[in-house]
C-alpha cells in the first residue's frame, strides 16, 4: 500500500464514521492502524471499552484478504460475530468452534474459501485440526489477530498451553500481519508475548491505563474475623452491583452466604462449579438479578458489565497485573466506582506458594525431552501427558521450558517435535534454570503487589508506573491522597523511567518508579528490586 500515511488515516476515519458510527478514534487506535496497514506486526495494550476490536475492524476493510481472531472465549467469539453481523459494515463474520454443528463449522469455511467471510473467530484449540489449518493456509489470511494475548504469557495470570502454538500457526500461514491484543500487560508480559507470537519488529502501543474515575484504597488487618466483619460490612454498604474476589473456593462459598444472610442478592462463582452453573451466574449478573457476585480469578475474562460500582479483594492478588485486571472491570460507564483491598499480611503465604508454582528437576524434564526424541514422528501432547502422568499444568510448563532453550518446538497442530541444537542433558539443565529464574520473577511480583499494599504515596501513580507509565502525584483519588500522606519525590531521578540499566550483580533491567529516596528496577534475571538511591549512587551499582 503506497499512500501515505495521512491519507489512509483520512479513508479510515471515513469508514469508522460512516460504517461504525464513531465519531472518533483514540490516538491508540490510529497508531495502530497506520502500521497495521504497513504490514506491521502490532501490540496494543489498551483497557477493555477503549475500542480494541475496532482496530482490526476497520483494518480488514482496507486489508485485501480475510482476517482470523483467536479468541480464548466461545461466549465473546459469538457477541463479535453478532455485532458484525448486525451493528456494523465492515464484512461478514463467522466462528468456528466446538459448540457449533459440523455443517455450520464446514459453511464458516466455504464462506472464508469464497471470500464472503471476512472475519472468522476460533479459540486456539481449533487450530489443533489439520483440517482447519489446512482451510486457513488455502485463504491466505492478511491479518491474524490474537485476543487476550497475554495468556500466551506464563508471567500472565490467565496462561492457556494453547496459545504456545500460534506462532507456529502463524509462520503457517506465511506470517500475516499480526496485531495481538490484551488489557493489561506489564513490561515483562509485553516482550514475553512478542518473543512467543514471534512478531517481527513489532510497534507496542500502550494506551489508557489510567482509570481516574476508580477511587483506590487498601485497609490493613491484624486479625482473619475482623477483616471478614470489615468486608462484609463493606460490601453491604456499598453501591451496587459490585464483585468480590476471594483467593479460594472456600472463601467464595463461605463469603456469599454470610451475605445472602445479610439480604444482599448474592452467587459465588469459582472453577469447581458445573460449566452451566457459572453461565447462569454470569448471565444473572449482567442482566441486573444479582447485585454481588464473589468470585476468584476464573471470572471476568470478557464480561463487560458498565455499571460495576465497586470491585473489593478479600485477600491480595499474585500480582499487580492480576490486580489491575479485575479493578478494571468497575466503572467502565466512567461513573464513580471504588476499588478496595482488604490486606493481611499473612494472606501474602498463600500467594507465595502459588508463586513458587512447583519444582522442575533436570531428570524430570530430560525424561520427557528422551521420550520426545523417541518418536520418530512429533508427539502429541496427549501421549506425552498419558507417558509421564504429568498434569496438563505441569507438561505445559516443562515443554514451555524446553521450547524456551530451543530443544524443541510446538507445531502448529499441538504436537511437539525435537531439534538437535542441545544434548539432552544441555536442554534439560538449561530448562531447570530457567525454571528457577521464572519462579524468582514471579515471587518478585507479589512482592510488588504487597508494595501495594503496604503504600504510603499515590497508589494510582504506583500502578501506572508499574505498567510503564509516568504519573504526577497527587492523584486525589486514593485513600493515601486524600490522608496526605504523599511523600515528596526524589528530586534526583538519574536514571530516566523506562530506560535499561545495568546492576553490578544483577544485571540488566528496567527503571519502573522513584518512591521518595528510593528505586525500583524490573531485573532480566532477577525480577523487581527496591533500592536506596543513595547507596546506589554511592557505589555506582547502576550504569545506563
Amino acid at each position: 500500500m503506497n499512500r501515505p500515511r495521512s491519507a489512509m488515516i483520512r479513508q479510515i476515519r471515513r469508514i469508522a464514521r460512516e460504517r461504525m458510527g464513531y465519531t472518533k478514534l483514540h490516538s491508540g487506535q490510529e497508531e495502530a492502524l497506520q502500521h497495521l496497514l504497513v504490514g506491521r506486526d502490532t501490540l496494543v495494550v489498551m483497557p477493555t471499552g477503549s475500542g480494541k476490536s475496532a482496530i482490526y475492524q476497520l483494518a480488514a476493510v482496507e486489508l485485501a484478504g480475510p482476517t482470523i481472531v483467536v479468541s480464548p472465549l466461545i461466549a465473546l467469539q459469538h457477541d463479535q460475530v453478532d455485532m458484525i453481523n448486525t451493528e456494523l459494515e465492515v464484512g461478514e463474520a463467522a466462528a468456528v468452534n466446538s459448540t457449533l454443528p459440523e455443517r455450520a463449522r464446514a459453511e464458516a469455511l466455504e464462506g472464508l474459501q469464497g471470500q464472503e467471510v471476512e472475519f472468522v473467530f476460533l479459540a486456539p484449540e481449533q487450530l489443533q485440526n489439520p483440517e482447519v489449518l489446512a482451510e486457513l493456509q488455502q485463504a491466505r489470511p492478511s491479518l491474524f489477530v490474537v485476543d487476550e494475548a497475554h495468556c500466551i504469557s506464563a508471567w500472565g495470570h490467565d496462561f492457556r498451553p494453547d496459545y504456545l502454538r500460534l506462532k507456529g500457526v502463524i509462520e503457517s500461514l506465511d506470517h500475516p500481519a499480526v496485531l495481538a491484543l490484551t488489557a493489561t500487560a506489564s513490561p515483562v508480559v509485553r516482550d514475553e508475548i512478542v518473543e512467543r507470537l514471534g512478531l517481527r519488529n513489532p510497534v507496542v502501543v500502550v494506551r489508557g491505563f489510567d482509570r481516574p474515575n476508580i477511587w483506590l484504597g487498601v485497609r490493613i488487618f491484624s486479625d482473619e474475623d475482623a477483616k471478614t466483619r470489615a468486608c462484609l460490612d463493606e460490601v453491604v454498604a456499598a453501591e451496587k452491583p459490585g464483585l468480590l474476589y476471594v483467593a479460594t473456593r472456600k472463601h467464595a462459598e463461605e463469603m456469599t452466604a454470610a451475605l445472602v444472610e445479610r439480604q444482599v442478592r448474592a452467587a459465588c462463582y469459582h472453577a469447581g462449579m458445573k460449566a452451566a452453573a457459572r453461565e447462569q451466574v454470569q448471565t444473572n449478573f449482567m442482566a441486573g438479578d444479582l447485585e454481588v457476585v464473589v468470585a476468584t480469578s476464573a471470572f471476568g475474562m470478557g464480561i463487560d458489565k458498565a455499571d460495576v460500582r465497586f470491585v473489593f479483594h478479600y485477600e491480595i492478588p499474585g500480582s499487580v497485573d492480576a490486580y489491575y485486571q479485575e479493578i478494571g472491570r468497575a466503572g467502565r460507564d466512567s461513573a464513580p466506582a471504588r476499588a478496595l483491598l482488604f490486606y493481611r499480611p499473612e494472606d501474602l503465604s498463600l500467594q507465595r506458594f502459588f508463586a513458587a508454582g512447583g519444582q522442575l528437576e533436570p531428570e524430570q524434564i530430560e525424561q520427557l525431552l528422551t521420550l520426545v526424541r523417541q518418536h520418530t514422528a512429533p508427539a502429541s501432547l496427549e501421549m506425552l501427558a498419558e507417558a509421564t502422568a504429568l498434569s496438563q499444568t505441569k507438561l505445559a510448563m516443562v515443554l514451555n521450558r524446553l521450547e524456551a532453550t530451543g530443544a524443541i518446538r510446538i507445531l502448529p497442530e499441538g504436537v511437539v517435535a525435537t531439534t538437535e541444537q542441545m544434548e539432552d542433558g544441555d536442554a534439560a539443565e538449561a530448562a531447570a534454570q530457567a525454571h528457577e529464574r521464572h519462579q524468582r520473577l514471579q515471587q518478585s511480583r507479589v512482592e510488588m503487589m504487597r508494595g501495594y499494599a503496604e503504600l504510603h504515596d499515590c497508589r494510582r501513580e504506583y500502578l501506572l508506573n508499574y505498567f510503564g507509565e509516568a504519573y504526577q502525584a497527587p492523584c486525589n483519588a486514593c485513600d493515601n491522597c486524600e490522608a496526605g500522606q504523599v511523600q515528596e519525590h526524589a528530586e534526583r531521578q538519574p536514571f530516566p523511567l523506562n530506560s535499561r540499566v545495568v546492576h553490578t550483580q544483577w544485571g540488566v533491567g528496567l527503571v519502573m518508579r522513584y518512591e521518595g529516596e528510593k528505586i525500583t528496577i524490573l531485573f532480566d534475571e532477577v525480577g523487581y528490586k527496591t533500592l536506596a538511591l543513595d547507596i546506589v549512587l554511592e557505589n555506582a551499582l547502576l550504569t545506563p
